[in-house]
C-alpha cells in the first residue's frame, strides 16, 4: 500500500512511498524548493505579472497563490476558504482530498464558487518525481512516454511552442516533441534546456516515466487533462522530473485581456463546483 504525507501549507504532498522507497522529490532548494504544489487560480504566468477583472489589475505570481496558502484540515479534506479580495476578487472554496488504492495515489480537488457572480480560474498539478537510480554520470537517466485517454502511446506528441520567458508565443502552431520511433523521450542533462515541454489540446492524458532499461517506473495522469507540462530545472545533477496534468496554461506573449478571456479559462456560476482528479501510479 502506498504511504503518503501532506503538509497543510499549500495542502502539498510531502512524501510518497511504496515498500519503503521514496518516489517524491524531497524539496532541496539547491534544485527546487517545492515538492508537489497546487497551481491555482493560475497555471503558468500571467503576462506582465498581473491579471485584469472589470478593468482593474491584480498582481499575481507564477502558478497563483494556493501553493503558499495555509489550508485547514476538515475531516479527510484540506480546505482553503478564499483569500483577500485585493489579491483575487472572487469568493471561493478550494478543497483537496488525498487517498491511495493499491499502487495508485489520487489527488481529488474541488473548487466551489461561494460568490454572488461568476468566478474564473485555472487549476493544475505539479508533482516532482525522483528519477530511478539516478547517477549524474549516466548518459541517459530514463525515458518519458505519452499516452492518450484510451491508454495508447502517442507516437508523436505535439508541443505548444514557442516559449518566451515562460509565455506562449503563439497558438495553433505546434511542433513535434523530440521523441524516438517508439515515442520515447530520453532524459539527459540537456533535455530541459528548452525549459518546459507543454503538450496542448488534451491529446496527452498521462505520461509514464521509464527507467534506464525502458521499464515503466511510474505514471502521472488525469482524464481531465487539457494541457500537460513536463519540466525539470536545467541544472547539472538534477535528479527529478515534474509531470503535470493541467486544466489551464500560461499566457500568450502580449496578452492584455480580462481574466475571463485567458486561454483555457474555467468559470463557475454561483454555487457551482468544479472537480479535478489526478493520479500517480507506481510501476
Amino acid at each position: 500500500m502506498i504511504e503518503y504525507k501532506i503538509s497543510p501549507h499549500g495542502a502539498e504532498l510531502q512524501s510518497l512511498q511504496l515498500n519503503g522507497r521514496e518516489y517524491l522529490w524531497h524539496g532541496d532548494p539547491k534544485y527546487w524548493g517545492r515538492r508537489s504544489p497546487i497551481l491555482f487560480p493560475m497555471v503558468g504566468k500571467v503576462y506582465g505579472g498581473a491579471f485584469r477583472v472589470d478593468g482593474k489589475e491584480y498582481p499575481m505570481g507564477q502558478h497563483g497563490f494556493a501553493r503558499d496558502s495555509e489550508f485547514q484540515k476538515v475531516g479527510e479534506r484540506y480546505v482553503l476558504k478564499g483569500c483577500p479580495l485585493e489579491k483575487y476578487p472572487y469568493k471561493f472554496e478550494l478543497s483537496v482530498r488525498y487517498r491511495a488504492e493499491g499502487k495508485r495515489f489520487y489527488a481529488e480537488w474541488e473548487v466551489l464558487n461561494t460568490d454572488s457572480r461568476d468566478i474564473h480560474f485555472q487549476l493544475g498539478a505539479h508533482p516532482a518525481l525522483m528519477l530511478p537510480d539516478y547517477h549524474e554520470e549516466d548518459p541517459v537517466h530514463g525515458y518519458l512516454q505519452c499516452f492518450d485517454g484510451d491508454g495508447k502511446v502517442v507516437k508523436q506528441p505535439m508541443l505548444s511552442h514557442g516559449l518566451d520567458g515562460g509565455y506562449l508565443t503563439e497558438l495553433d502552431a505546434p511542433v513535434p516533441m523530440p521523441v524516438n520511433e517508439d515515442g520515447l523521450l530520453p532524459i539527459t542533462g540537456e533535455t530541459f534546456s528548452i525549459d518546459t515541454f507543454m503538450l496542448e489540446h488534451g491529446s496527452v492524458k498521462s505520461v509514464t516515466l521509464l527507467d534506464k532499461n525502458k521499464k515503466p517506473y511510474l505514471s502521472v495522469g488525469s482524464d481531465q487533462t487539457e494541457a500537460y507540462g513536463i519540466w525539470a530545472p536545467y541544472k547539472p545533477g538534477c535528479p527529478f522530473v515534474c509531470l503535470e496534468p493541467w486544466c489551464g496554461i500560461t499566457d500568450l506573449v502580449g496578452f492584455s485581456g480580462e481574466l475571463s478571456e485567458r486561454y483555457l479559462d474555467h468559470s463557475l456560476k454561483p454555487g457551482e463546483k468544479f472537480e479535478f482528479t489526478y493520479w500517480i501510479e507506481i510501476g
